[in-house]
């Protein structure tokens, strides 16, 4: 999923914005299993620092080992709403597709505000979940599979409150820009065709998604696929700001 050709463009877009040069200090939370700290490290250069922040003990082995040999990039242990990072430690900080799955997000986003220096500059990636317009011949079943794959989630549409809740913790200069994932392809390097396997095995017994409907769901979206016939879009948010 992280090597198909709609997240790697994601992950260009954001390192862009973040705009990080030599020598800068970047923290990314919610880091996974180190994709941007890899490149980040690279940007940065050996003057500079990437601090990798997860709450997951098995995505920062897997940020170590993609890190190893990488001797400015370090890995954190710690939940979102709890980051473990000190005041004015950092020129930059970046979160994509993280926050939508924190109930306590004004918390990480006032930490983010203080971790950050003066002119700091935050990246704030997120998907409004209710954009997704995703084509089956069973509509009513797409909704429910839908409305289920959303208890995945604190705030499915977390872009749409998103302005509001940095400037509430002390951002300025807030900017969004909109990236759309739009294709008629389910292979594993596109989205859709990530999120079909993610989606069928999590949405049985949420709503009144059974297993059998859950499987018959996606075999549909694999079949239109093969008959050039499937549709999937979706819009992503990359909000910008400086401290």
């Amino acid at each position: 999923m992280y090597g198909g050709r709609h997240i790697v463009e994601r992950r260009r877009r954001a390192r862009a914005a973040l705009g990080v040069g030599q020598g800068d200090r970047v923290v990314d939370v919610g880091c996974g299993p180190g994709f941007y700290l890899a490149e980040l490290a690279g940007e940065v250069g050996s003057t500079g620092s990437v601090v990798g922040v997860d709450a997951s003990a098995d995505m920062l082995e897997l940020a170590r080992s993609r890190c190893a040999g990488l001797e400015n990039v370090e890995l954190r242990l710690g939940d979102a709403a709890e980051l473990p990072l000190e005041p004015e430690a950092f020129d930059a900080a970046v979160s994509v597709q993280v926050l939508e799955y924190v109930k306590a997000v004004d918390v990480a986003l006032a930490t983010l505000w203080r971790a950050l220096v003066s002119g700091g500059r935050i990246v704030v990636w997120d998907t409004d979940w209710a954009s997704v317009s995703w084509h089956s011949n069973d509509t009513e079943r797409m909704a429910r599979v839908l409305r289920a794959f959303d208890d995945h989630l604190a705030h499915p549409s977390l872009p749409r409150t998103l302005g509001a809740r940095l400037r509430a913790a002390g951002f300025s200069n807030i900017e969004f820009t909109a990236y759309t994932v739009a294709t008629s392809e389910l292979s594993d390097d596109t989205l859709p065709g990530s999120l079909v396997g993610l989606i069928s095995s999590f949405v049985p017994g949420h709503g009144s998604v059974t297993v059998d409907e859950a499987n018959e769901w996606a075999a549909e979206q694999r079949l239109l696929a093969e008959q050039g016939d499937a549709f999937f879009a979706s819009t992503q948010f990359c909000f910008t700001g400086t401290k």
